[in-house]
């Protein structure tokens, strides 16, 4: 650990001699990287030059003990090693947590997706229910929800809705969340109380900049249509709702939210940039296959993640084994619970595999 700590040093010294180059300072996007290296290994090296400190006070006070014959000056080192060995155990800890490898993404916003699945209407509704959940869970973190599109399902509920989440880490807690997700209940349409099982999927995608995703607009066709449903004086007299193709993918983003069309199309962007973002990535994936990636992390729409069974009051997530037996209060937003133990598995995982244990 020592090895990597000195390396990670070294680099933040490195970093701190390229941000203040006439070259750098030109180019913006250049110093933004930079300057963003630079904090993030500042809080490493700061903890670092600590333990290192700890480490030569404990060399020094084992050495009076070792040497000295003097009762007082023997008495201060053990004084000062009962202080220093607690706190040498609290900074490896520390360290290990920041060594832990991180998604560059975590601290984005990002676009959140749901659909129905299998189980017509009743899927319908509960890509609704899980809505309001996320809708909920985002309120008590204090990040701002934003609707882009939707599409109402018959019997109520959403055949598909698509918002943005702001806001602090969003990505790097709701990222946990993409996949299948399995409901287990009575359907309100069922007149003989039998349960059913239907499924609606989650994806979250961290919001991409131009800069990160380069779309050349060429491969794209833009449509404007009036928007429907709920949304005010604008709603089927202007052409405000904005649809992007994306040619040589067949992407199609839809935006209706608001009444400027200009607004409506830069958040488009920002959704067909995030879904690009999604293939190149699953396309990087795949090209390291031999390395499995982690299940709490993958982020894989297609993997069934978590069931919610109502007659029984139980959610289990499959990816940890998790289960509790407080669905009212999960679905009323408390999933906190399971994002903290999807996140320890991880990181666990990500120590274990990049040796910071040793």
């Amino acid at each position: 650990m020592l090895d990597k700590l000195q390396a990670i040093k070294e680099r933040f010294e490195e970093v701190g001699q390229l941000i203040v180059m006439p070259e750098s300072m030109a180019d913006m996007s250049k110093y933004a990287k930079l300057n963003k290296e630079y904090k993030d290994l500042e809080k490493i090296v700061k903890i670092y030059d600590e333990y290192v400190l700890v480490l030569q006070n404990l060399t020094s006070s084992k050495e009076i003990l070792d040497t000295e014959k003097d009762a007082e000056f023997r008495e201060m080192a053990k004084s000062e090693l009962e202080e220093l060995r607690p706190r040498k155990i609290e900074l490896e800890e520390e360290l290990k947590q920041l060594l832990i490898p991180k998604d560059p993404n975590d601290s984005k916003d990002c676009i959140l997706e749901i659909r129905g699945g299998a189980g017509g209407d009743e899927a319908s509704i509960f890509a609704g229910d899980l809505f309001r959940m996320y809708e909920r869970f985002c309120e008590l973190q204090g990040w701002k929800l934003t609707v882009l599109d939707l599409t109402f399902g018959t019997a109520g509920g959403y055949k598909e809705i698509i918002a943005t989440v702001s806001g602090a880490d969003v990505y790097g807690m709701l990222k946990y969340e993409s996949g299948v997700h399995r409901v287990q209940r009575v359907p309100a349409t069922e007149s003989q109380g039998r349960v059913h099982t239907s499924a609606a999927s989650v994806a979250v995608l961290p919001e991409m900049d131009e800069v990160e995703v380069n779309i050349d607009m060429n491969d794209v066709r833009k449509d404007t249509y009036c928007s429907s449903g709920p949304g005010g004086q604008s709603v089927n007299t202007t052409y405000s709702a904005v649809r992007l193709t994306h040619n040589p993918t067949g992407l199609v983003v839809t935006c209706q939210d608001e009444k400027s069309q200009i607004k409506n199309f830069e958040k488009a962007l920002k959704v067909l940039r995030s879904r690009l973002y999604e293939i190149e990535l699953a396309k990087h994936n795949d090209a390291v296959g031999a390395q499995r990636k982690s299940m709490v992390g993958s982020g894989d729409r297609s993997d069934k993640i978590r069931t919610y069974n109502y007659p029984q009051s139980r959610v289990t997530d499959h990816r940890i084994n998790k289960t509790v037996y407080n669905l009212p209060e999960v679905m009323d937003g408390q999933i906190g619970e399971f994002i903290s133990a999807l996140r320890f598995a991880e990181n666990l995982e990500k120590m274990q595999t990049s040796g910071i244990e040793e």
